[in-house]
Parts: C-alpha cells; structure tokens; sequence
C-alpha cells in the first residue's frame, strides 16, 4: 500500500540547539491538534465514509504521517546536543528524566498522547466537519510556532507543513460537498 522512500517529504534544517522551540514543536507531535492524531483520526475513519471519498482519507492519513516524521526530525535535531540543564531550563527536564534524548508522544505541556484525541462519529459529513476542524487548528498552530521560531530552517518547513493543512481542509471541504450532493439527490425506486 505504501512506498517508503528514505527522504523527508520536505527538507528540514536545523541552524542552532534550541530545546524549548522543541518543546513547542511537540505541541504537533503528540498534541490534540497534531499530525499523529490526524493521522490516526483519518485512517480509522476511512472505514464508515462512502467509497466516493476513502482516497482522500487515506491519501491525507498517509501524509499526515510524513509530516508527523518532519516534526521528529526538527524535535530530534533541536535537542540532540542540548545539555540536561539546558533541557530543564526549556521545560524538558521531567520529558528528559523519563526519556532521555528520545522522543515521546506528548504536547508542549508534557501531557502524554490519549486516544481521546481521536474523534470519530461514523456520521461521514460529521467527521469530514471535525477534519476540517482539526485541519483549521493545526494550521493556527503552525502560524504561531512560525511567530516564536527564529530558525529560518525550521521556519522554512513550519511554512510549508502550514500549507498543507490549507490543502487537506480544502480536499476535506470538497469531500463534504460530494456526499452532501449524493444525499440531497432524488433517489427514485
């Protein structure tokens, strides 16, 4: 189902150590509003959404979790020589004690991934509407991550991964219009 090629799906660059940017990125990683929720949201609701509109579940599911890979890549390389004690003066020092260098799936405020995040009706329109929600967050996250970053490499693909969040609510506006048009049809017997 899917081809994995060993690159990002956009290049990421990192100039400087900075832990609490990090901090912040998780917010993406493993908050509500983040790439691994989205991803996870779309994949499952794939199952309960009419075949006119799968594909684009899946397609966004399975881009969500490149962008989810961007993130590790950016959280990873802000951290990767920082210091225990530049780690507990960015927030990081319960995260480091627990983990280390290693990522974990947690939010800015150190609150660990739940499947609660996952929203899933089994009403198609009704989800199509959460995802475009959820689309709009993530989008709002990611021009304010831009607004407190000063690293123009993580800015670079902050901008980028913000862009695609206006791609996949437009695709998911779309999709709410395909099944709203296929519900108000006549249906003659």
């Amino acid at each position: 189902m899917w081809v994995y090629e060993k690159k990002l799906l956009y290049p990421v660059e990192v100039t400087t150590c900075n832990p609490m940017l990090a901090r912040y990125l998780m917010e993406q990683y493993g908050g509500a509003d983040g790439e691994l929720a989205a991803a996870l949201r779309y994949m499952n609701q794939r199952y309960t959404v009419p075949d006119k509109v799968i594909g684009v579940l899946t397609d966004i599911s399975t881009e969500e979790f490149s962008h989810l890979e961007m993130l590790a890549t950016m959280i990873y390389k802000l951290t990767k020589d920082a210091t225990p004690e530049q780690l507990e003066k960015a927030g990081l020092g319960a995260h480091f004690v627990n983990h280390g260098h290693s990522l974990f799936y947690e939010n800015a405020g150190g609150v660990p991934f739940t499947a609660t995040y996952i929203q899933s009706k089994g009403d198609p329109i009704a989800d199509l509407y959460e995802d475009i929600a959820a689309e709009e967050k993530a989008r709002a996250t990611y021009q304010w991550l831009i607004d407190i970053s000063d690293d123009p490499g993580i800015n670079d693909a902050l901008r980028f991964l913000r862009e695609r969040e206006n791609i996949h609510s437009l695709r998911f506006r779309e999709s709410v219009e395909i099944l709203k048009e296929e519900r108000d049809r006549k249906k003659i017997f």
